[in-house]
């Protein structure tokens, strides 16, 4: 695509390229589009998001409690740790209840009604995504995350072709001819790579970049033909959210919207 077929966002406006990456005319970017771009809304939405999948969990308040165990007190010669009760059998005379004990319980242990999920008004959160997409059309916030040096204005608006495609290798060979093959290199070379630090013990062993995202109103085999691309996310435009929008809560996801996909942000906002 030329600089010269090329129109900026700024004026509301945007190229519909085709399938082989050619300009074939302009739409009216969605209202939503306009938006101010709100870093801190974003982040406190995808925070909230993040923690609302955290399962509670916490300990039994008995556990290491159900035992005869006392201290012997001083004068014995032994330590005043409690002990369990009675004679002639392994267990008796062995600590029990301290926390230094085997079995013993648990110093602050985790509580079942400890707050964990960051709560976000229902406003706010609508801000945020109308915010998120405002981001998309952001180029200095997309180059900061992307590497599109062969773009010079996002975000990408595509014909609604490219919902019917179903094959992956064609999804793949679209998204180079729009000159997107170094952002896929990236994502691909940083694909399941192994965290750093102690972040691997914890269940996050691995992370992932993330890449270009597909947004499109009807699937006509665009979801299963792209989810095997190494970066690539594809969402239906009813289901877009801030973690899809911005990942990490950091805004400027480099986004590829079909037509219908804009018609139907037209009428939600």
């Amino acid at each position: 695509m030329s600089s010269s077929e090329e129109v900026s966002t700024l004026s509301g406006r945007a190229v519909i390229l085709d399938l082989e990456g050619k300009a074939v005319g302009e739409v009216d970017l969605p209202p939503v589009f306009r938006c101010l771009v709100r870093a801190d809304l974003i982040r406190r939405a995808y925070l909230s998001a993040l923690t609302a999948r955290i399962q509670p969990q916490g300990r039994d308040p008995m556990a290491g409690k159900r035992t005869s165990a006392e201290s012997w007190g001083a004068g014995r010669g032994v330590s005043r740790v409690p002990r369990v009760k009675g004679r002639g059998y392994p267990k008796a005379a062995s600590g029990a209840r301290a926390a230094m004990t085997v079995g013993g319980v648990r110093v602050h242990a985790p509580r079942v009604g400890r707050v964990v999920w960051e709560r976000i008004n229902k406003k706010e959160r609508e801000l945020a995504i109308k915010s998120a997409i405002a981001a998309t059309a952001d180029i200095g916030l997309v180059g900061a995350r992307h590497r599109i040096d062969g773009l010079t204005s996002v975000p990408l608006v595509v014909e609604d072709s490219l919902e019917g495609l179903e094959r992956t290798a064609d999804v793949y060979s679209f998204l180079e001819r729009i000159g997107l093959g170094p952002e896929l290199r990236r994502a691909k070379s940083r694909f399941r790579k192994i965290r750093a630090g102690r972040g691997k013990m914890r269940g996050r062993k691995r992370k992932s970049a993330r890449g270009p995202l597909i947004i499109y109103r009807r699937d006509g085999g665009i979801f299963r033909a792209s989810r095997n691309i190494p970066g690539v996310d594809v969402s239906s435009v009813d289901n877009l959210n801030v973690p899809l929008l911005a990942p990490g809560g950091i805004p400027g996801r480099l986004a590829i919207y079909t037509v219908s996909a804009l018609d139907r942000m037209r009428e939600r906002w």
